[in-house]
């Protein structure tokens, strides 16, 4: 059986690194899925296939990955190099070859120093530990100042720092406040969700601490294996796991290294072979040399490599800032539009106003500039990334109550799109433990499958520990009741023997009769048997049946003393057995829309056997006609053309290697394919870094959890359904929070856009009032009375009727106090009043509450409600906009036209006068849209959140409730109570303060209305979309699995 020698120890790691590499321009490729068609699928596979194999960062990446391929083999043998050297010091001469015949590794003899027959003395081993360092996995950690720091500098915290600078240049030093307190809000909660999720590394140096017996100094002793140094005397014994990677001194041992190759049986390493570390001694014992430790094996230097390389985001992060790209470009746009058309037309609005009410140049710039900076800080998505890495935490904390620990976030997004998951076979879909089968073929009357299980007991050393893996089926995992064979006296007992291929016990029955019992090989044990030629036609026949399943077979034979014939028994059956969970797993799965493919390095007969009873698919192919890494390691060009044909269709492959099962993940993923990727050894670790989402099965080695984006700590694959069905929620959490900022950043910037354009609050002013242009009325004119010359800040209304002004006393009408409800302010000097602004804005803590509080309770949307989707999830951005274009247009037409009837309240036609409300103050007025605006974000985050349904098709979650209703209540209480006075200059005024107290309930009232209108919008948009097949929301086009294949 093929083994992972010396040689091909670099091939692995080589492989592992491009791995790594490749991870780094997985999250271009993400983009490129998920930006080139947003609108679906379908197109975009096709554009992924050319992107993917024709683009110049392709190919660039793979020059890198080839380079640095060839670096890591010449440190690699460097290394090897240095350490075979010291290790001849150590021992002061090379080994002697090993006498007997020579095979292939004879070879590896010549190259090896073994160690001192007494050990390394503790004096020498300090000094190579001194040299070459603990046999432990270092630790990469990032400092936590330096988590923080990155937390400042990224593209949303750039933003409010410039934002911050500008109000700090232009004098307003509160709003900069208010704009740093934010700016270090958003950083300390990053902080915490960031360091919550835990740091993976740490778990594996924890994981590479065995003991190690060791004899040093002449003496044997179990110590701490990470003191293990290069030349030291190692016992390999059956049971223990290899310290390190050690060659093997003398005689024979059989070492399971599955993890390492896929292969169910052990392998037996003769002298000169190196057993790696990750693999274990399951027969024999012998005297093993230390060659590499640590980082410097193949197992550490793997993992070592892995761990190397982070992507945290992945996709998802790479998604959010296209979206934050987009938005920010269009505030951006818009602001810097609106700054210029604010300074130009102040200026010009200037000079129309009377000399006692103009301004100077540089306070319209001012003003202008500092309008700006805060509708652009309010519309960008500030808390976008907190808010999804909060979701994503709270997502992986339940993963983890399943079983399933996440060691990168960003792979719960991409298991919800996954559509292909490729299983490695050994120890991942079966038990990786050889099991006896109840198909037991019978060839003597009277016997059954109990009876012959029972009598395989008795054929061996039942008190004894059992001496190699066919006795640890019979005794141990058997099930059977072994106190019965007490009842036998064992007189004698031949243990197997390889020559002979067989055991057997010589037994004396409760009777006193005497008999014997074998079992080895079926065609020895027919050999022996006395009605040969009568049974030999059906055994055969069945042998070769079970080995066409790929099922091994143990005969049993009967000798009576009585008779001196021996009777064959019948045939034990054993296999690598499917875990009990796994056919379930692969059909829900399959209702899921996951295809599950099977990638094994066992033969192909063991593997059509088990996709058989898994229900998998009889497609099941060897690696001849796969891809394979060039000379250089580079990656085949025409990947998908040249091989998509086969791979894609098939339900899986047989003999495989490490770089096809890398290849595998790759070729479908540049198919189009969102591929995830379970296994458990070393072999396995190149292609669960390179797939999408990589998952470890439980008793996984710790090469392949550094690879793994998802650990399983519970026994089964049924974990791997919950982690699909929650990572499906999760997905809908974060597609509904960034639908709904989407649309509360386009009704924000829209709004105020719109509002400066449209809605000028002076000409309002003047067209109900005073011309200061003309010093005549215009229009029907209502006024506040007048008493004493004292401008009056309130209204009074007598009969159902507005006071007018008072004609005969023009003297009012040129003083400052004579314009309908305007701005006055008592002063030293007197009540001083001015006329409305030119144009409309909230104060910057209005506008930074409204951002806060809705941002804060946004938090509690990881906790809420959602249904999974029973198809893979992908990001249909096209679709995500359009929804809240139509979302996020609907609130702000409704706060256009509640601003324009409030500036328009003093009209005596007006939509205020038609509803009998009275005039509002220009304070009033900003705290009703304040109100307005944040009761409009809240209840669009409501319509978000069922996407398909009316919002009531799903009831949110008592914390999203909770949350909401906090934030809402804040809300209103400051709208509805805010005292009287000026922010940023502009007046306020409650909208509960005065005579007339009911203006917040009209509030409410005009939103829920308007929240209806906006969800009936949404679901008549949604199923126009589905209707005509525009941007349709499906999974990747599954065309190549109807194709025929007939390569074999």
């Amino acid at each position: 059986m093929p083994f992972i020698s010396t040689d091909e120890g670099p091939a692995i790691m080589d492989l592992v690194r491009m791995s790594m590499d490749m991870r780094n321009d997985r999250g271009s490729n993400e983009m490129r899925r998920s930006s080139t068609n947003p609108g679906g699928a379908r197109g975009s596979a096709d554009m992924r296939r050319t992107s993917n194999q024709g683009s110049d960062a392709s190919v660039v990446a793979t020059r890198r990955i080839s380079q640095e391929v060839s670096r890591v083999s010449q440190d690699l043998h460097r290394r090897r190099r240095e350490q075979k050297k010291d290790q001849e010091d150590v021992v002061g001469a090379t080994a002697k070859d090993a006498t007997g015949s020579h095979d292939e590794h004879d070879e590896a003899d010549k190259n090896f120093a073994q160690a001192p027959h007494d050990g390394l003395t503790s004096q020498r081993a300090e000094e190579l530990l001194a040299q070459w360092g603990k046999n432990e996995l270092p630790e990469k950690s990032t400092p936590m100042w330096l988590v923080f720091f990155r937390l400042l500098t990224g593209p949303m915290p750039i933003m409010l720092w410039l934002a911050a600078i500008i109000e700090a240049i232009i004098g307003q030093y509160a709003d900069m406040g208010i704009l740093l307190a934010i700016q270090f809000i958003n950083a300390f909660i990053s902080f915490y969700e960031t360091t919550k999720a835990g740091d993976a590394v740490a778990a594996l140096k924890k994981s590479l601490k065995p003991t190690a017996t060791c004899k040093r100094d002449g003496k044997w002793a179990d110590m701490n294996a990470t003191l293990l140094v290069p030349g030291d005397l190692v016992l390999l014994a059956s049971g223990t796991a290899v310290p390190a990677d050690c060659f093997v001194n003398e005689g024979t041992v059989e070492i399971d290294q599955s993890a390492m190759t896929g292969e169910s049986l052990p392998v037996k390493f003769k002298r000169g072979d190196v057993a790696k570390l990750g693999s274990n001694v399951v027969r024999g014992e012998t005297e093993g040399t230390v060659e590499t430790t640590g980082p410097n094996t193949v197992f550490g230097k793997t993992a070592q490599m892995l761990q190397a390389v982070t992507n945290e985001g992945g996709s998802l992060q790479i998604l959010l800032m296209r979206i934050m790209l987009i938005l920010v470009s269009l505030s951006l746009t818009l602001c810097i539009i609106a700054l210029v058309y604010l300074i130009v037309e102040g200026r010009k609005a200037n000079l129309l106003r009377p000399e006692l009410h103009r301004k100077a140049d540089h306070e319209i710039v001012k003003e202008s500039l500092s309008f700006a900076v805060v509708v652009l800080v309010a519309s960008i998505p500030l808390a976008i990334e907190i808010v999804t890495t909060t979701t994503l935490a709270l997502g992986s904390k339940e993963l983890s109550a399943k079983g399933a620990i996440v060691t990168r976030l960003g792979a719960i997004e991409e298991m919800a799109g996954m559509d292909m998951l490729c299983s490695d076979k050994t120890g991942t879909l079966t038990l990786n433990k050889m099991v006896i089968q109840e198909d037991c073929p019978i060839y003597t009357p009277g016997e059954t499958y109990e009876s012959v299980l029972f009598q395989a007991a008795l054929a061996a050393k039942w008190k004894e520990p059992p001496r190699d893996a066919l006795d640890t089926m019979v005794l141990k995992t058997s099930g059977q009741d072994l106190t019965k064979c007490d009842d036998y006296k064992q007189l004698d007992f031949t243990p197997f023997d390889p020559r002979t291929k067989r055991t057997e016990g010589k037994l004396q029955g409760p009777d006193g009769k005497i008999f014997r019992i074998t079992k080895g090989a079926p065609h020895v044990i027919l050999g022996m048997c006395h009605n040969k030629e009568e049974i030999e036609q059906l055994v055969e026949a069945k042998v070769h049946e079970l080995g066409s399943r790929g099922v091994r077979s143990l005969a049993l034979a009967r000798m009576d003393d009585e008779d001196g014939m021996w009777k064959m028994l019948g045939i034990l059956t054993f296999l690598d057995p499917p875990r009990p969970d796994t056919k379930v797993t692969i059909e829900r799965c399959g209702h899921y829309g996951v295809r599950v493919k099977m990638i094994t390095g066992d033969h192909l007969v063991i593997a059509k056997e088990t996709a058989r009873m898994l229900g998998m698919g009889p497609k099941i192919y060897t690696a001849e006609g796969l891809p394979v890494l060039g000379s250089d390691g580079e990656i085949p060009e025409g990947l998908v053309e040249q091989y998509g044909s086969k791979i894609c269709p098939a339900d899986g492959f047989a003999s495989v290697f490490p770089e096809h099962k890398y290849l595998i993940v790759e070729t479908l993923r540049r198919a189009g394919f969102r591929v995830g990727m379970t296994g458990d050894g070393v072999n396995d670790a190149p292609a669960l870094k390179r797939a999408d989402v990589g998952i470890a099965v439980q008793g996984a080695t710790d090469a392949a959890r550094a690879a793994a984006d998802l650990v399983l700590t519970g026994e089964g694959l049924s974990t791997i359904i919950d982690g699909i069905e929650i990572s499906r929620e999760i997905f809908a959490r974060l597609k509904n929070f960034i639908s709904y900022r989407i649309a509360a950043t386009l009704q924000l910037l829209t709004f105020f856009f719109i509002s400066v354009f449209a809605f000028k609050p002076e000409e309002y002013y003047n067209h109900n009032g005073f011309n200061m242009t003309t010093g005549e009325f215009a229009g029907q004119y209502i006024d506040v009375p007048r008493h004493n010359y004292v401008c009056l800040s309130g209204y009074i209304k007598e009969n159902n009727q507005f006071l007018g002004i008072d004609y005969n006393q023009p003297s009012k009408i040129m003083s400052g106090c004579d314009i309908v409800l305007p701005i006055c302010e008592t002063t030293n000097l007197g009540q001083q009043c001015q006329p409305w602004p030119a144009f409309f804005q909230l104060p910057v803590l209005m506008l930074m509450l409204i951002t806060l509080l809705n941002d804060g309770a946004l938090i509690s949307i990881g906790y809420d409600f959602v249904k999974p989707s029973p198809l893979p999830e992908i990001w249909n951005l096209a679709r995500l906009f359009i929804v809240a274009v139509v979302m996020g247009g609907t609130a702000m037409g409704s706060s256009l036209l509640i601003l324009s009837a409030a500036l328009d309240s003093n009209n005596p036609d007006g939509i205020f006068a038609g509803l009998d409300l009275p005039p509002m103050e220009y304070g009033k007025i900003i705290c009703l849209i304040y109100l307005q605006v944040s009761l409009c974000t809240f209840l669009t985050l409501f319509s978000c959140r069922t996407q398909e349904g009316f919002f009531w098709s799903v009831l949110p979650s008592r914390p999203l409730m909770a949350a909401v209703f906090v934030s809402i209540s804040i809300s209103t209480f400051l709208a509805s109570f805010w005292p009287t006075g000026t922010l940023d200059g502009l007046p306020v005024m409650g909208l509960a303060r005065g005579d007339y107290t009911l203006m917040p309930l009209w509030v409410w009232i005009y939103c829920i209305i308007w929240w209806f209108v906006q969800d009936i919008l949404k679901v008549s948009t949604i199923a126009m979309l589905n209707k005509f097949d525009i941007f349709p929301n499906t999974p990747m086009d599954m065309a190549l699995f109807d194709k025929g294949n007939d390569v074999v």
